[in-house]
């Protein structure tokens, strides 16, 4: 019995050695991926894109809110003067009309989602692929990206910061 307690003991006091030891060779690093993004020349060229394709959408809405509000204005001034079935039907133009604008807009908002994936995703996958890259390449255990909101705390001392190696895997200054 003394013995195997010997035993046991002896492997603990190893194990927590050994745990001790890989401790302290975990390497932590930390980036701000939206600061990185933001830098990056490819992003001001997909906003660019993004912002000219959000006003074509914007002038065709426009242009059918206006077109909408020409032939409502005239309805409204011609109105007593129509009969019963030309003022079902234009009443039933203006209705249309106005389907379609909310149509385009609910159609709008989803092709503007889409046109923003498109745009960005190159970037997001381009700095994913190089902050896995900077990591692999310098050992680090986690790099915790501080833009996500999931880190609440970290010890710059203890925590390399490894925006520079990022920023030098993509050749940016």
């Amino acid at each position: 019995m003394r013995r195997f307690i010997s035993i046991a003991s002896l492997m603990i006091v190893i194990a927590l050695a050994g745990q001790s030891a890989m401790a302290q060779n975990l390497k932590f690093g930390h980036i701000n991926s939206d600061e990185l993004i933001q830098s990056m020349p490819e992003y001001d060229s997909a906003t660019v894109k993004l912002e000219k394709f959000r006003k074509e959408l914007v002038n065709a809405l426009e242009l059918m809110q206006v077109e909408l509000n020409t032939k409502n204005d005239s309805y409204q001034k011609e109105n007593k003067t129509f009969s019963d079935i030309v003022r079902q039907t234009k009443e039933q133009e203006l209705m249309d009309m106005q389907k379609r604008i909310q149509d385009f807009q609910a159609n709008a908002q989803t092709q503007l989602q889409n046109k923003q994936t498109e745009v960005f995703q190159p970037i997001y996958l381009k700095v994913d692929k190089a902050i896995k890259d900077v990591g692999k390449e310098n050992g680090f255990f986690y790099v915790f990206d501080v833009a996500k909101g999931s880190l609440l705390y970290f010890d710059e001392t203890k925590s390399i910061n490894v925006m520079p190696l990022v920023k030098t895997k993509l050749g940016l200054k």
